[in-house]
């Protein structure tokens, strides 16, 4: 599966979900937001004493979505994007797709039997694609000089494969720090929600009058926290996986240098091993 198919899939399943969060918001709205205080039985007997409203926090996913008040946009946000720059890092960071054994594998068995030169060489690179031939191409460019600056170009071409590899990684890091600062904002907003209860209704010691402010400041913590929890391990997963693929890139750049340097082309010839390249051109037969 290449690039193109692998977020072509991506964007097909985000498309999906958010159009069934939309159907389900939409649903929600049609019924109208929940009612947190339970309405008179009609049944009743006229006699029997009123019952103080009662608004609890609520359970059902949508009657929280409400409950959250606008805060259910930026955290709403959020988690879409968590999910996002999720799925889309695993798919991206896959070490076959990274570092592909079977083209790593033919690459060095074409240079250590001398059958390609450079040009052929950085061409099987360029065809491949990957962050790792893109690394070796270059370093081939620097074919036959000496060990110092192949090893600085693969390092140049090294760093800006890895500025790639981490590409959204920072974006997970922002999710899972904003998180939980938009629940802290939610749990300042519930407080003094409640605290303007307080001094306009007079509801000290009346827990049913303070319950919105407070249900408001525990549901934007908890869900704060729950998008920034799954984002936070997510982050550290993935900049491990990307540590790891750097250190086998690293490696491989190792061996190619010890094949292609001056130095290395230099050995080859002393041992009786003329590589591809080094091979003098054939004369010209006279016409």
């Amino acid at each position: 599966m290449d690039r193109r198919t692998s977020f072509s899939l991506i964007a097909r399943s985000m498309a999906a979900c958010g159009c069934v969060l939309w159907l389900g918001l939409v649903l929600a709205q049609d019924a109208g937001p929940p009612s947190l205080i339970p309405t008179a039985d009609v049944a009743a007997p006229a006699a029997a004493p009123a019952k103080p409203a009662v608004r609890g926090i609520p359970s059902d996913p949508i009657q929280v979505l409400f409950a959250l008040g606008m805060f259910m946009y930026p955290l709403g946000l959020c988690s879409v994007i968590v999910v996002w720059f999720s799925i889309e890092r695993l798919v991206v960071l896959r070490r076959g797709r990274v570092i592909p054994g079977p083209f790593v594998r033919r690459f060095f068995e074409h240079l250590e039997d001398g059958k390609v030169d450079a040009r052929g060489a950085i061409k099987l690179c360029e065809e491949n694609g990957s962050p790792i031939a893109m690394v070796f191409a270059s370093g081939l460019k620097k074919w036959g000089k000496p060990s110092v600056e192949v090893e600085q170009a693969i390092i140049d071409g090294g760093e800006r494969q890895v500025s790639h590899l981490r590409k959204g990684l920072r974006v997970l890091n922002g999710c899972a720090t904003v998180g939980p600062l938009l629940g802290l904002l939610g749990t300042v907003v519930g407080m003094i929600d409640a605290f303007n209860t307080i001094a306009t209704v007079n509801a000290m010691g009346k827990s049913e009058e303070l319950s919105g402010g407070i249900g408001l400041a525990l549901l934007t913590t908890a869900v704060g926290l729950l998008i920034a929890i799954p984002a936070l391990i997510m982050y550290m997963y993935l900049a491990g996986r990307v540590d790891t693929l750097v250190i086998e890139m690293d490696r491989l750049g190792d061996d190619l240098v010890d094949l292609i340097s001056s130095e290395a082309l230099a050995d080859q010839a002393r041992s009786g091993r003329t590589p591809l390249a080094a091979k003098p051109a054939e004369p010209r037969k006279a016409v």
